[in-house]
């Protein structure tokens, strides 16, 4: 890295609650953040933000004539870029950049007006402005009302990370010398949903709405039934991803502030070749060359945590884990955050550098609770953050614990 770079604000909004503590308290629990939800005649695990957070989201659309028509995935990012910037103390005058991203986009309005328009062969009139990519960072740049660069884009589950990558970029290169970063998803539609159902990578466990599972027409194991999305479980034989929805957001500055919650001290990146549209290799060749680019010179047991990608699913979990032994001769502490929120998309990224950050702050390791032998740090000094989308797209951003 040509300079350290600090993260000076971080802000979410996800099943995990809606601020800091209350997502820290989340973490803390052993008990995952998934309910149940009818889509096309089938209950679905997924995990949704919470009732309260709800009413703040229908608060800020309708505090806006303009936002009436905005698709969640953009409420979703303004409502938690306006907390990260209050955090960061940041105004509008210092026209920072911003960066924020989506895999899908707005699905929930794409699909409804999809529909309209096979009843009617006629299409609305917002629905291509408040459809496009570009709405994400441009809604943002406008509520926040900074003059800086702004850029929308879609890297699918690294997009997030990809966000981070153009921040540092841009103030390495003297551009700008702030940056808000990160992703936002609300993917929980219809289509989507069944789109990972043909993939055959979604989980099948049924759930009720008090966390408890109901096991139907199939007896499901009672360890499998508590967790839903077994993420980072090396011995389940299906595949248990669960979608979730959320936007989280972070605030780059040059050089190492004095109120840094985080130092990024290394970043990586890598593309794979690849075989078929949603492939990675048996022991993810991406994810290799994007930690070793991370790492740098630093020796790789001066990592303390992994925050891995690890979906759920039976090949994408396991390959992620031999890459890491390829790397670590002696691998550190390796934890998830998707067997409690879901894979949210292109947020996913930008909530593991939330979960790496809280835990540099706290300095307390948030383990998987069903995993058998879990490996925990002897300190929590460096926290490398993985994330990985379709298209072989990997990165891996080191952040290591400021000096207070």
């Amino acid at each position: 890295m040509q300079q350290p770079i600090s993260i000076t604000a971080i802000s979410s909004i996800s099943s995990l609650g809606k601020t800091p503590d209350e997502v820290w308290q989340s973490y803390l629990k052993n008990s995952h953040c998934l309910t149940s939800k009818s889509v096309l005649n089938q209950e679905l695990p997924v995990a949704q933000i919470p009732e309260h957070a709800k009413g703040d989201i229908e608060a800020l659309k309708q505090s806006d004539q303009k936002y009436k028509s905005l698709d969640h995935s953009v409420l979703y990012a303004i409502y938690a870029s306006r907390a990260a910037v209050k955090q960061a103390k940041w105004h509008a005058s210092d026209n920072f950049g911003i960066n924020l991203g989506s895999s899908r986009g707005a699905t929930e309005l794409f699909e409804t007006y999809y529909d309209s328009f096979l009843q009617s062969n006629k299409a609305e009139t917002l629905s291509s402005p408040t459809t496009t990519l570009g709405n994400i960072a441009s809604w943002v740049a406008h509520d926040l009302q900074t003059g800086g660069p702004e850029i929308s884009h879609s890297i699918t589950c690294s997009t997030a990370l990809h966000a981070l990558l153009n921040g540092i970029a841009w103030i390495n290169s003297g551009m700008c010398n702030k940056f808000l970063v990160g992703g936002s998803e609300a993917p929980l539609t219809p289509f989507t949903l069944a789109q990972m159902q043909a993939l055959k990578i979604y989980s099948q466990v049924k759930i009720q709405n008090d966390g408890h599972a109901d096991s139907h027409d199939q007896l499901v194991e009672a360890h499998e039934a508590t967790f839903p999305c077994r993420a980072l479980d090396l011995e389940k034989t299906k595949n248990t991803m669960v979608l979730g929805e959320g936007a989280s957001v972070a605030c780059l500055e040059a050089g190492i502030q004095e109120d840094a919650l985080a130092i990024i001290s290394g970043y990586g990146y890598a593309t794979e070749i690849l075989k078929h549209n949603i492939s990675i290799s048996s022991d993810a060749q991406c994810f290799q060359k994007s930690m070793k680019m991370a790492l740098g010179d630093l020796n790789p047991d001066e990592v303390d945590i992994i925050v891995m990608h690890a979906p759920g699913t039976v090949k994408g979990d396991l390959s992620e884990v031999k890459a890491i032994e390829k790397v670590f001769p002696n691998p550190p502490a390796l934890t998830t955050n998707k067997w409690k929120i879901g894979h949210t998309f292109g947020a996913s990224g930008a909530l593991n550098i939330e979960l790496a950050v809280l835990m540099l702050q706290k300095q307390h390791f948030i383990s998987v609770p069903f995993l058998k032998h879990q490996k925990e740090p002897k300190r929590i000094k460096n926290i490398l953050v993985n994330a990985v989308g379709f298209g072989g797209n990997a990165v891996s951003i080191l952040v290591s614990k400021a000096n207070k």
